[in-house]
């Protein structure tokens, strides 16, 4: 089955909100067999919204809309859609009582007049009850046409599209004989075109599949895909492919599909019976964060250091002002004190340091913005790099954070 999703909000046009709800449909989709053909983003606009619904509709004869039948003037997707096929809006008893009844265990009594719009529904659409929120999904049938109504509430619309819409569509089509399965290989640490150096004489050989590079602040994903195969053809093509390009890329490769930098580093760790402590400037705690997201980090991460003004940087690591006044805080020298300082302050086995210019001030011809010391300290070894990042503040800070984590896993995996 071919179908197409509009996403209703100016919002997204605007840049103002990422279409989370895009990326859920297309690979619910995937998984079910069926191909989305074509996602279309549209204003609060009623005619805009009745002319990609109508253009979507007449191309694949099912279509799932999402975002606008909240209570607000601005939501029109009901009313677009309602007036594309002729329909009246009426009022739908079992859905008004359902919002009186949420109103008041919420202690929103009186309802507000504005919420009973919402159960207004077109004349012969099935309702789809919305544990989640006010806006019930909808599905309209015409001639043979689906059109499916979902509100554009993240949460809301993934239990409606899981537990109302997925069910249904299966019911009447059933899933495909072939689907589409992707799976990702992470790699950090090697940039885009000299990655392409690497794997692109593979390219070719790794057909039916495709080949795609999604760089990153963490890196580059070298995303596999799977068109138009059986389940189990998809299963055992993508993991000859996952085996070939690890192969062929080698230590940057970190993961795969969604694993965590610091997860793996965390693991490293783990078997190896060893605690961490962090020291971070530039940074400022983004690699703490990281580590402290990780369930069960607490076994292994003792805390850290934001060692941002070198009177703490000497103070609480031990970093001598002579190497601050002789090389200054952004250095190899007082990269390595810091990590050092690190793993004796908090008595752990390994520890990160991160120092540097995050900009968009502060940087200097011999160091200009973007230029960042990493260090990794392990027992009785010790790793340093010097890279030069690109972006902005946040990206700067995002990058020096993978980029520590990485060293030290890429020291963990060499020294005894």
């Amino acid at each position: 089955m071919n179908l197409e999703l509009v996403t209703v909000g100016t919002e997204l046009l605007l840049g103002l909100t990422v279409d989370t709800n895009g990326a859920e449909i297309g690979r619910a989709c995937a998984a079910a067999g069926w191909r989305l053909v074509r996602r279309t983003a549209v204003a609060d606009d009623a005619s805009a919204i009745r002319d990609a619904v109508g253009d979507a509709v007449e191309r694949t004869g099912c279509v799932i809309t999402t975002g606008g039948l909240g209570p607000t003037r601005d939501d029109a997707t009901k009313h677009a859609v309602a007036e594309l096929f002729g329909r009246r809006l009426v009022e739908d008893t079992a859905v008004l009582r359902d919002l009186e009844v949420r109103a008041r265990r919420l202690g929103r009594w009186p309802m507000a007049a504005s919420n009973r719009s919402q159960a207004a529904v077109p004349e012969g659409a099935t309702v789809l009850p919305n544990a989640r929120g006010t806006a019930p999904g909808l599905w309209l049938e015409d001639r043979g046409r689906v059109v499916i109504l979902l509100p554009g509430v993240p949460r809301e619309m993934r239990g409606l599209l899981h537990e109302a819409v997925l069910p249904r569509l299966m019911q009447r089509v059933g899933g495909g004989t072939a689907v589409v399965r992707s799976r990702s290989v992470r790699v950090t640490g090697v940039a885009e075109s000299s990655l392409a150096d690497r794997v692109g004489p593979l390219e070719p050989s790794l057909a039916p599949l495709t080949l795609a590079y999604l760089p990153s602040e963490a890196g580059v994903d070298l995303r596999l895909t799977a068109w138009g195969l059986s389940p189990d053809e998809a299963g055992r093509a993508l993991a000859a492919g996952v085996t070939r390009l690890r192969e062929a890329v080698g230590t940057p490769v970190y993961g795969e599909d969604d694993t965590d930098l610091a997860a793996v580093v965390l693991d490293l760790l783990r078997v190896r019976g060893a605690t961490l402590a962090v020291a971070e400037s530039c940074t400022g705690g983004v690699i703490g964060g990281r580590l402290t997201a990780v369930p069960g980090a607490s076994d292994v991460f003792r805390g850290g250091e934001i060692a941002y003004a070198n009177t703490i940087k000497t103070s609480r690591l031990g970093v001598s002002a002579g190497l601050l006044m002789e090389h200054g805080a952004v250095s190899e020298p007082v990269v390595r004190a810091m990590a050092a300082g690190a793993r004796e302050a908090f008595g752990v086995d390994a520890a990160i340091a991160v120092t540097g210019i995050a900009g968009p001030t502060g940087g200097t011809p011999e160091k200009p913005v973007g230029t960042v010391w990493l260090a990794a300290d392990w027992r009785t070894t010790a790793r340093v790099a010097h890279v030069r990042l690109v972006g902005d503040r946040d990206e700067v800070r995002a990058r020096a954070a993978q980029g520590a984590l990485n060293l030290l896993r890429l020291l963990l995996l060499t020294a005894a």
